[in-house]
């Protein structure tokens, strides 16, 4: 689900509404705070762009984001 753009790895999760993003971001947050990683996050309505790299590394894609990313894919599966 993810790929790299801009040096980022970068997903679009589309929700029915704004309460199912919500619920989604939701569970992103829980799964970042976990790893210890975070994510930069673009709400919009029913749309949420997740985007990770390693802020500490310079804003290089690190082994983090990949684990951070695969865990966020699991999500979206798991919801569908």
């Amino acid at each position: 689900m993810f790929s790299e753009v801009n040096g980022k790895l970068s997903s679009t999760f589309v929700f029915a509404d704004f309460d199912e993003a919500m619920v989604f971001v939701d569970a992103v947050a829980q799964v970042a705070n976990e790893q210890n990683h975070h994510p930069d996050l673009t709400i919009s309505w029913n749309t949420v762009i997740v985007e990770c790299c390693t802020h500490s590394a310079g804003g290089a894609i690190t082994e983090l984001d990949h684990t951070l990313a695969r865990a966020i894919s699991e999500l979206k599966e798991v919801n569908q």
